[in-house]
């Protein structure tokens, strides 16, 4: 890139994007896309990905909806045409794996000719590493900065474009405390179904490591296949014995079985937008499920 761009990123797969002038019309995939609209860029359209369906999922929304940002259905069915239409200037998704965009084929940018930045959100980065990024990403669109942008940076360093990093911080002084107190054992699992449920190994989610690091006491699924979930039976999550289960909150998951029963749940998003300001909310309401 020449330094006579007005923009340039170098997104989580070492890819260098320039234009000539500051993107404004983003079109984004919708964790991506609720996190930059909480960051003070608002998208002009959203897609979802295979999960997802033709309307937008309530679990995954943020802010997008208040804000009449318009959802374009699943990423991967995406009509090019309407794409073009929208005159998008750069297309913000995320990755799992560091080296392919999640919800969208890239060949589908390269010929309508829009760069497409792809942020990490999976366990190589930490969860405030990751919040980071997305904060770098929405000051170079534009977004307000209140302090120095910078990668990593565990206090969050007031890299955010909303001023919510305090407010973050604040959530994370309430769960630290509450877990303290509670001592409750947390699982956290996506039901599949009436016979068969997904279990979340804690260290392979950084928003799970996260908490695990505030004190939280997560539930390890235990040994079998599967790198971020063990999947098994109802029978399997009754037999760990949680005292709170962090069930999916997200359309396609089905809620805890009658098994669970006795048990406190509180919902979790998988896909919470990586923003301070979702992650404060979502801390806040994990502490008030710890609660006596």
């Amino acid at each position: 890139m020449s330094g006579a761009q007005a923009w340039g990123f170098t997104d989580d797969r070492g890819t260098e994007l320039g234009a000539a002038r500051v993107p404004r019309r983003v079109v984004a995939y919708v964790r991506a896309g609720a996190a930059l609209c909480d960051l003070g860029v608002t998208p002009v359209a959203v897609y979802g990905s295979g999960h997802d369906g033709e309307v937008l999922d309530p679990a995954k929304e943020g802010g997008l909806r208040a804000a009449g940002v318009t959802y374009l259905g699943p990423g991967r069915a995406l009509d090019e045409g309407r794409l073009r239409e929208l005159r998008a200037d750069v297309i913000v998704d995320v990755t799992y794996d560091g080296k392919s965009p999640y919800a969208l084929d890239e060949a589908v940018a390269d010929r309508i000719g829009i760069p497409l930045v792809a942020l990490s959100v999976g366990n190589e980065l930490t969860l405030p590493a990751i919040l980071d990024r997305f904060g770098a990403l929405a000051v170079s669109l534009g977004a307000v900065s209140q302090g120095d942008v910078s990668q990593g940076d565990v206090s969050f360093g007031g890299s955010v474009a909303d001023g919510s990093s305090a407010g973050l911080r604040v959530a994370e002084d309430v769960l630290q405390a509450a877990a303290a107190a509670s001592g409750f054992a947390v699982l956290a699992l996506s039901g599949a179904g009436p016979d068969q449920v997904h279990l979340a190994r804690p260290h392979a989610w950084p928003e799970l490591a996260r908490l695990a690091e505030l004190g939280v006491r997560l539930v390890d699924p235990g040994p079998g296949p599967g790198a971020n979930w063990l999947t098994a039976d109802w029978g399997r999550a009754a037999e760990l014995r949680p005292d709170l289960v962090l069930f999916d909150s997200r359309a396609h998951a089905t809620a805890p079985d009658g098994t669970l029963s006795g048990v406190r749940s509180t919902p979790w998003n998988p896909e919470t937008p990586p923003s301070p300001a979702a992650y404060a909310r979502f801390f806040r309401d994990l502490a008030a499920a710890l609660a006596p």
